[in-house]
């Protein structure tokens, strides 16, 4: 019964680990404007672009937002009501996509070097294709200079959806984390 149950819990892990190692990982990119001084910023504010998509529910939209706060407050910015110095916005875009795969099997005798002959003989081959459809999501942070306008900042998030967000109150929040590691750019945090 003992050795039943180690097995088990080895078998148990290995699927866990496999599980674990196949999930998809969040692909995170950034980019800013080189010319601008991020050490002159203080304050920022959230908004709301006309363009943010409805792709997500309003409940993690709030959860983005409070994550973005959360950031930008660890960083050393205070966030103003009027005449912030940085807008944030984040837009989460969702596509329906598909992952295409194709497996040949070759059968018969040929020579040494499949499909091809070498000497007599004979091969056949049959191809399947396996069709995935998926969600491809994207989480675009942007920071915008408030006074000039202008995009100073820009962070993107991007990884295979193939469900709902398991633990959204924890999963959300690191991957803003993931996204808005490199801003301020040069700076770990504004102390």
């Amino acid at each position: 019964m003992k050795k039943y149950v180690i097995v088990s819990l080895f078998t148990l892990a290995i699927v866990a680990i496999m599980t674990s190692s196949c999930e998809s990982s969040l692909k995170v990119s950034s980019d800013y404007d080189k010319s601008v001084n991020f050490g002159q910023y203080k304050t920022f504010s959230i908004y709301h672009d006309a363009k943010s998509s409805d792709a997500i529910s309003s409940l993690n939209q709030d959860r983005i937002v409070n994550a973005i706060r959360s950031e930008m407050t660890k960083k050393g910015f205070t966030e103003a009501t009027s005449s912030p110095d940085l807008l944030v916005n984040s837009v989460a875009i969702l596509k329906d996509k598909q992952s295409v795969t194709a497996n040949t099997n070759y059968y018969g005798y040929g020579g040494y070097y499949r499909p091809y002959y070498w000497g007599t003989g004979m091969t056949s081959s049959t191809t399947s294709y396996n069709v995935e459809n998926y969600k491809d999501g994207s989480l675009i942070i942007d920071v915008v200079d408030a006074a000039s306008q202008k995009l100073v900042w820009q962070g993107v998030g991007n990884k295979e959806i193939d469900g709902p967000i398991k633990d959204p109150d924890k999963k959300i929040p690191q991957a803003i984390a993931s996204i808005m590691k490199d801003f301020p750019p040069g700076a770990k945090s504004k102390k």
